[in-house]
């Protein structure tokens, strides 16, 4: 772990509660309190494990995204038995959490034997997830998300990050779970950790990225994972941005750096900016899908729109309410674009976001012609065109009472081939200046 001050102090609430914690956060502004709520309550009239399953699964695809969120999918044969594929997943990009539970479902017993049942299922939860993920390396599977859709999952498109998840009504202070190593990226969380990630960064993207990044640390105690958040948020914050080559995205490209862990709860700015990200992931979630696309195309394009930082999306949210106000003002027959664009650091992936005026098959074709002459430039540049994609989402306000904007997506990835009298047209539509008398306005 980075050596820098110890940004967090921490204690229990109270002596009688071990399901909450209050933590003393030093920031530039000053201490700041920060309480972490007990995980969220277990559902009722379930047995007590399946409702530990059950609330897991509630937390990820509330505050994440339910469409990240897998049930294990029906058991494979193996000989005379089954073999079970983990009993949550997340999966979210390239990467992938097999996600044990294991829940004290009898009254603890004495601080010994307390310990060794914990370190006893750690070692075979992590057992487990060692075997699921075999499995589906092996045999891939149909599995089923939050919203009852069905990927087909081949565990060899995925690094995964196995984890030890306890519900348990009270762990002592100090226990760190142990098990020997599993050969990928392992870590062991209580209920309440799980629920304090998932409200803190409201993002699976970011929580797996988190999982990852944890997992190579050494173990902290059970119960104690937002102190070593907290940790690894202030040396985010102290360390400075990274050098990237803002030229690739054109002329316009400028430096925008923002920590990997905020420090504030996502969203926290008390407005509903934050929201705006959510709202675009749920428009594309429930948006039937057209032609040839599939489920699983649209599950990559919500991974390209949660790779978005957590920090920055307040910032978008506010510019995205303030595009949907300014693009309807103009005079009869014209169409007012604005465009904002964000290029990862390696720089091969592209996110677009966009509004305009109206939508119908003009400004559809347009802005298709828009996204793909965006991911010919950028990859001409790179030279990285077969690993590169570029996600365009466009906003269009409506005035029927019925909902606020459409959403309308187009993805691209790798060499378009598009030919140089398609290119043409598309720079002379796109790529005008303010003195040709161009409507389009880029942030």
């Amino acid at each position: 772990m980075t050596e820098t001050p110890s940004p967090a102090l921490w204690r229990l609430v109270d002596e009688d509660d071990t399901t909450s914690l209050t933590l003393i956060v030093e920031t530039p502004n000053g201490p700041h309190l920060r309480h972490i709520p007990p995980a969220l309550p277990l559902p009722a009239h379930t047995e007590h494990g399946t409702a530990a399953e059950e609330a897991t699964h509630t937390a990820a695809a509330t505050w994440g995204l339910p469409d990240f969120v897998f049930q294990q999918v029906t058991h494979a044969a193996k000989g005379s038995g089954s073999r079970e594929q983990g009993d949550r997943l997340l999966i979210a990009g390239h990467r992938g959490a097999v996600v044990q539970v294991k829940a004290r479902t009898i009254q603890p017993k004495a601080d010994d034997l307390e310990v060794n049942w914990i370190q006893k299922v750690a070692v075979k939860a992590m057992a487990q997830a060692k075997g699921s993920v075999r499995q589906l390396r092996m045999l891939p599977a149909d599995m089923v998300n939050g919203r009852g859709r069905i990927l087909h999952v081949d565990g060899n498109d995925y690094e995964w990050v196995a984890v030890f998840l306890l519900d348990h009504p009270g762990v002592q202070q100090g226990i760190t779970a142990t098990w020997e190593p599993t050969g990928m990226p392992s870590i062991a969380l209580t209920r309440r950790d799980w629920d304090f990630l998932f409200n803190q960064l409201r993002s699976t993207t970011a929580v797996l990225d988190y999982l990852f990044r944890a997992a190579k640390e050494p173990a902290v105690p059970l119960g104690e994972e937002p102190v070593r958040y907290y940790e690894l948020a202030a040396a985010d914050a102290a360390t400075p941005p990274g050098e990237t080559n803002t030229d690739l995205v054109g002329e316009d490209g400028v430096l925008y750096s923002v920590p990997q862990l905020p420090q504030a709860p996502a969203g926290d700015d008390g407005t509903r900016a934050h929201l705006m990200i959510r709202f675009m992931l749920e428009d594309i979630a429930l948006s039937p899908l057209a032609g040839p696309l599939t489920e699983a195309n649209r599950h990559t394009m919500l991974c390209d729109l949660d790779r978005l930082p957590v920090a920055a999306r307040t910032d978008w949210g506010h510019l995205l309410l303030d595009m949907l106000d300014d693009v309807p003002d103009v005079p009869d027959k014209h169409t007012k674009w604005r465009f904002r664009r964000q290029l990862d650091a390696d720089g091969t992936h592209q996110l677009i976001v966009g509004a305009a005026s109206r939508f119908d098959d003009d400004i559809r074709t347009a802005f298709t012609a828009y996204v793909q002459l965006r991911h010919h430039e950028v990859t001409s540049r790179t030279g990285k065109a077969e690993e590169s994609s570029t996600l365009g989402i466009l906003l269009t306000p409506r005035h029927d009472g019925l909902r606020p904007w459409d959403t309308s997506t187009v993805r691209v990835h790798g060499d378009l081939e598009l030919p140089e009298e398609d290119l043409q047209i598309y720079r002379a539509l796109w790529n005008r200046t303010a003195e040709d008398g161009s409507m389009v306005t880029q942030d």
